[in-house]
Order: C-alpha cells, then sequence, then structure tokens
C-alpha cells in the first residue's frame, strides 16, 4: 500500500523558527527592557521602556499568530510579518545612512529585522510561484 507523503512548505521550519524569535525577542523586550536597550548601547530613558515593551508586545502577538493560526490562515501571518520587518529594515536602514543613531546599533537593529525580512520574503517568492 503506498502512502502519500505531503512536504512542508518551503522555509516552513524558517518560519517557525522567525515566529519563535520573535516570541523570544517579545518577551525579553517585556520583561527586561532595559536590558534589551543598553545592549545595544542606548541610554535608557523611562520613554524607550515604554516603546521598547510595545516593540515586545508586538513581537509576542505576531509570533503567537503565526503559530496558532491553521496552516491555511499562515500566509497571511507571515505576510503581516514580512510588512512589519520590511517597514523596521527600511527605517533602520535611513538611520544607518542619516547617522542620527549611532551606527552600530541602527546597523545592528536593521541587520536583525533584514533577516527577518529575507527569509519572509523568500519565503512570499516561493509562494507565489
Amino acid at each position: 500500500m503506498a502512502t502519500n507523503i505531503v512536504s512542508p512548505p518551503p522555509l516552513s521550519g524558517a518560519m517557525r523558527g522567525l515566529a519563535v524569535g520573535r516570541i523570544m525577542l517579545g518577551v525579553a523586550a517585556l520583561v527586561v527592557p532595559r536590558t534589551m536597550i543598553t545592549a545595544f548601547g542606548i541610554r535608557s530613558t523611562p520613554e524607550l521602556t515604554y516603546l521598547t515593551r510595545i516593540f515586545g508586545a508586538r513581537g509576542v502577538a505576531l509570533g503567537l499568530g503565526y503559530l496558532t493560526a491553521p496552516a491555511d490562515e499562515r500566509p497571511r501571518w507571515q505576510r503581516i510579518g514580512l510588512m512589519v520587518d520590511l517597514i523596521d529594515t527600511a527605517h533602520g536602514a535611513a538611520h544607518v545612512v542619516r547617522g542620527d543613531v549611532p551606527r552600530t546599533t541602527a546597523l545592528a537593529l536593521a541587520t536583525l529585522t533584514g533577516g527577518y525580512m529575507t527569509v519572509g520574503a523568500t519565503r512570499l517568492a516561493r509562494d507565489l510561484r
């Protein structure tokens, strides 16, 4: 008797990894925002702590949304995450160019979000084939 083996969609493991990464970064931003802020070489302020927690909540929501969505809804979550990563990376790159944020900080953050963006864009390109 032959069995049908269904292959997972391309990059499905990478997309799960991104979702887990979003959750881990999000939880860290919620629980230890000052540690995250200073790890990137930024002076912590109450306002920045608040914004870091907003970032954390967004990351947890995006990650959990993707991981808990039924398979047919995951492409929507993937595209929402890609949109967020694209916007974050574009803003990070703009700060690198302008030099209004320490370049090492802006470059580190743009590289982080750019990695997420690259995986998400690659997955989208494969989905659209």
